[in-house]
């Protein structure tokens, strides 16, 4: 290959087999501009030096006997020394000029490169300058006898370099940089040699983002490693503040599969504060400078959807040619950035991501106490998992400021207010309480353990104390004074058997769905919008559609935060609802996910933002105006449309057609009519575009007259909580009756038995979705006795429910 001997070469003369001679960078460089220009990517063109080349430098110069000096005694774990050795092999570079027949083939290679870019000049001779291009120089090291070696991140880049006497001094700062103390050091821990390692160094063009915007782009998820998402992340300025994560950049996710099938997949935008940005220095003195970005800049995407999209596009184009490349799924890591002048999008650098792509995910991790303490609190287990940490207790929400991020929150109970603390708690104990009050369901979601009903552990542990909170040992959950040893046993689930009987997982947080997706599963039997709409929109619909009506000034400060920048405020309740929707949606992507409409009560709607004013005051709301009966309300149905127009997006925009709506509280027939009546007027009807809507079985008359209900819902869900409540007629959040509520009762298994024969001989599909499967392991096989299709459990519990299912259906054979 010419790559081989040659010491400068045009990036489209490499290709990804040229690595050991130009590293990575150059190579994908030139690999991207031979084979994907074709397809429309758009990555600016330049040249490199090569490995022969820095060898040459360091040959002609006889530099390596005096390098090898310098490290003769050298100790990386001793920061005074690397540092010393670092200085001086850095600074033996930086005073070695390039031979003249490299630095001429070097400048003559600039000045072409001019040419090519309209600023033409006359050839280099006795440092006369008359061009004057912007690049960016960029190391790239490499080891030609070690071409799988990763060294990204270790050597230095300059931007906005002009003139061959600055492209010069910048290649030369590259080839000393390959002795930073870092990278000295990273050589040291991974077995190379100094001298095994060359350095090429690419001068590519620049592209103005100065003047709009650059990020970075992974074809994978970066905190899950879900392979079906693309994380594109964008700021103000040069990509460098990005890279370097010194800006809190705008982040964006779209959904590749349906992305390839045309639709317009962003199912997640997040604002990032963008509070800086690197542009171009004018004083002459430096390259570049950052800045502060404007406040009105930072309070909008610094891209537009469309943008997203194209550079979504670009992404999958590279990630399936270096797949194919590879032999095998190569996730990107990706560069990019928008040329300010010219409006248009380039692509300047691909690289395979190397975190994510790498890690182990299927495996079940079982937590198991060590050793024993003093009990300080009893309660009722939720979760399988042990936390342990310092006791904060907190008697009410007002003192929330004073916990810390690893305690374990004590308190009488929580409501939605203390969210924001919960998500942060390494457990949670609570005073009252029961496996469905707020506490228990929240973290569950969270995936933090929890005591609840524990009667009176804000008098039983003190603040300060040092706590364990084990919920691995069955129903009843303990808090042991002392930070207990306990380990967490990991098992693999690469055998693990199928069942019969679909095992779905019940998710309410739209940011653990890409987490939970790679636990064996069905699909979602329960998406709770609920959550959505408390923790990420936290605004009342009806105060968006009426803004002027609320009388809250606080409440009406905060809504003006949380929309700016929607003209229309309800279309702000729209895209929040869609997009965590769309999260979950997309996670299980192609199995079913069955999205509970909103089942807010009147005093939890009323804790919104802007609620107060529009909710009345009900003495029982467990039995009020919930669920299907607001739906067609003429003082709610406004609100329910927004409800309506977020699943129409999610299913024909972002092409999310494994979506199914579920009607909660649904009391006759004729309500239920209404309902789908409401949706087909916002082109959701069923059985068209594969629409399909289900029903909660929780109401008595669900069960009495499921017949007739079978003949307008597709499928049932069985809801036990609601079910059980109300068949024994008793409040579940009461304390004074709270030890009758149990969906082991006769009763209760009766009406379920009786509505699930009753879906079999209508052939419509019946599920559950409620906390008892989840909690008894007896409840979930006699469910299976009866014949249900499908039993969605919460996340922790599903491995067991699989395992304890199939022996079960074995003995049923």
């Amino acid at each position: 290959m010419a790559a081989k001997t040659a010491h400068v070469m045009w990036l489209e003369e490499m290709t990804i087999q040229d690595i050991p001679y130009v590293g990575g960078k150059n190579a994908s460089l030139g690999e991207m501009i031979r084979e994907l220009g074709k397809k429309g990517v758009q990555v600016p063109g330049g040249f490199c030096t090569t490995a022969a080349a820095y060898r040459y430098y360091i040959k002609a110069n006889a530099l390596e006997s005096k390098l090898r000096e310098i490290f003769k005694d050298l100790d990386v774990n001793d920061g005074a020394n690397l540092a010393e050795r670092g200085r001086k092999a850095r600074n033996l570079i930086l005073r070695t000029p390039f031979p003249k027949d490299l630095a001429d083939a070097i400048a003559e290679r600039y000045i072409q490169m001019c040419g090519r870019y309209g600023q033409s000049g006359e050839k280099y001779s006795s440092g006369v300058l008359s061009y004057d291009v912007d690049v960016a120089v960029r190391s790239s090291a490499t080891a030609e006898d070690l071409p799988t070696a990763s060294f990204a991140g270790q050597q230095e880049t300059y931007l906005n370099v002009h003139g061959v006497e600055g492209v010069l001094e910048s290649c030369l700062k590259c080839y000393a940089s390959l002795f930073t103390n870092r990278a000295i050091s990273y050589r040291a821990h991974n077995g190379f040699d100094n001298f095994d390692v060359a350095l090429s160094v690419g001068v590519q063009k620049m592209i103005r983002s100065d003047l709009a915007s650059a990020g970075v782009i992974f074809s994978i998820d970066t905190e899950t490693g879900f392979k079906d998402a693309i994380l594109v992340t964008s700021a103000y300025g040069l990509g460098e503040m990005v890279v370097q994560g010194s800006v809190n950049p705008d982040e964006f996710i779209v959904f590749k599969p349906t992305l390839k099938q045309g639709f317009k997949s962003v199912i997640s935008s997040t604002l990032g504060t963008k509070e800086v940005k690197m542009i171009y220095s004018e004083d002459g003195t430096k390259l570049t400078k950052i800045v502060p970005t404007s406040a009105g800049a930072r309070k909008v995407y610094s891209i537009n959807h469309e943008e997203v999209l194209a550079l979504a596009r670009w992404t999958t184009i590279i990630e399936d040619h270096y797949s194919g490349v590879h032999g095998k799924p190569t996730p990107m890591d990706i560069e990019w950035a928008k040329d300010g002048q010219t409006g248009e999008l380039f692509i300047v650098q691909a690289r395979p991501e190397t975190v994510q792509s790498r890690k182990e995910i299927n495996v079940l991790r079982k937590y198991r106490l060590l050793e024993d303490g003093p009990i300080l609190a009893e309660g009722k287990a939720v979760g399988a998992k042990i936390g342990s940490g310092r006791a904060c207790v907190i008697k009410s929400v007002k003192n929330i400021d004073k916990f810390r991020a690893g305690d374990v929150l004590i308190t009488d109970r929580t409501d939605p207010d203390w969210e924001p603390i919960m998500k942060k708690a390494s457990a949670i104990v609570t005073n009252q309480g029961g496996r469905t009050c707020h506490a228990a369901i929240i973290s569950r979601e969270l995936g933090v353990p929890a005591t609840v009903g524990c009667g009176t552990a804000t008098e039983t542990i003190a603040d300060g104390d040092e706590v364990t909170v084990c919920c691995a040992q069955g129903e009843t959950g303990r808090v042991f004074k002392g930070r207990l040893k306990f380990d967490v046993m990991e098992t693999k689930l690469d055998a693990l058997p199928e069942t019969k009987t679909k095992i779905m997982m019940n998710v309410g947080n739209p940011e653990e769905a890409f987490t939970l997706s790679f636990i064996p599963n069905s699909g979602v039997g329960l998406a709770r919008l609920e959550f959505i709409i408390a923790n990420h929109i936290k605004i009342h619909p009806l105060a968006l559609l009426h803004f002027n009506d609320v009388d809250s000034k606080e409440d009406k400060e905060e809504i003006e935060r949380l929309t700016y920048g929607y003209k229309n405020k309800a279309d702000y309740f729209v895209d929040m609802l869609a997009s965590g929707i769309a999260m979950i949606g997309a996670a299980f992507y192609p199995k079913d996910v069955i999205v509970r409409l909103s089942d807010f009560k009147t005093n939890e709607y009323f804790r919104l933002l802007g609620g107060s004013h529009f909710e009345p005051k009900e003495e029982n709301p467990m039995i009020g105006w919930r669920g299907a009966s607001r739906y067609y309300d003429p003082k709610f149905v406004d609100a329910f449309d927004l409800e309506c127009k977020a699943f129409k997006r999610v299913r024909g925009e972002l092409g999310l057609k494994n979506v199914i709506a579920m009607v909660p509280f649904c009391r006759t027939p004729e309500e239920g009519k209404k309902i789908l009546s409401i949706l087909e007027s916002h082109g959701l009807k069923r059985g068209e575009d594969g629409f399909k809507c289900y029903m909660m079985c929780e109401v008595p008359s669900n069960v009495v007259l499921a017949d007739q209900f079978c003949k307008i819902f597709d499928g049932f869900s069985i809801g036990s909580n609601d079910l059980t409540q109300l068949l024994l007629g008793l409040d579940r959040d009461s304390a004074l009756v709270a030890h009758l509520f149990d969906e082991r009762n006769p009763a209760v298994m009766k009406m379920i038995e009786k509505v699930i024969h009753e879906c079999k001989a209508n052939k419509t599909k019946i599920g559950i979705c409620g906390q008892a499967p989840s909690d008894y392991p007896e409840f979930a096989r006699f469910l299976v006795q009866c014949g249900i299709d499908s039993i969605s459990l919460n996340p922790d519990t599903v491995l067991n429910t699989i395992l304890d299912i199939v022996e079960l259906e074995r003995t049923l054979k």
